[in-house]
């Protein structure tokens, strides 16, 4: 959906959007190693601790939308 309710907030988490680009990548381009590389840097991302507010975890770092999209970016 479209989370009318979170809207501007920074707080909704990008990963499940970025990962269906990297499914599209994959299946719809036939680009399988762009897609590898889109899959790893969430990974990584993930690897190092990063979590929106929605998937946080005792031990992780919350941050927002902006900086969880520039981590992958920066990632990858």
């Amino acid at each position: 959906g479209s989370a009318p309710d979170i809207a501007g907030r920074d707080i909704a988490n990008p990963l499940a959007t970025i990962l269906s680009a990297a499914l599209m990548l994959r299946e719809s381009l036939s680009e399988s190693q762009a897609a590898d590389r889109v899959e790893r840097a969430v990974s990584r991302v993930l690897d190092r601790g990063l979590r929106t507010q929605d998937i946080a975890q005792p031990g992780t770092t919350v941050i927002g939308t902006q900086a969880m999209g520039t981590a992958v970016l920066e990632a990858l």
